[in-house]
């Protein structure tokens, strides 16, 4: 599993030449609606069996949580499923507020 800070990851997304990653926050919806990144797909960590079949297992994903153990687990369940391009934003979205988006919420 790759591992990336929110400042490359603001980077990956920004940059036109790159394929965009899908962002899959696996919080819990209080979380995610306290705050996320802008064009994050919610499917919470308990949730993701059920649902990995909504996921395109060679698509990149960055996967997201508060501040990175939960998307680190959900990351490599994925990756022992088949999926092919899997990354965990390191210090999750409370890394992206602090790091890339000041105006975002944190809790």
């Amino acid at each position: 599993m790759e591992h990336m800070t929110a400042p490359q990851l603001a980077d990956w997304i920004a940059d036109p030449s790159r394929p965009k990653p899908v962002l899959l926050d696996v919080r819990e919806p209080w979380e995610f609606q306290t705050c996320h990144i802008e064009g994050s797909l919610p499917i919470p960590m308990n949730t993701i069996p059920a649902r990995q079949e909504e996921l395109d297992p060679e698509a990149p994903i960055v996967c997201i949580c508060h501040h990175g153990a939960r998307s680190m687990q959900v990351a490599a369940f994925l990756e022992r499923s088949g999926f092919t391009q899997v990354t965990n934003l390191t210090g999750g979205v409370h890394a992206w507020a602090r790091q890339v988006d000041g105006a975002m919420p944190t809790y």
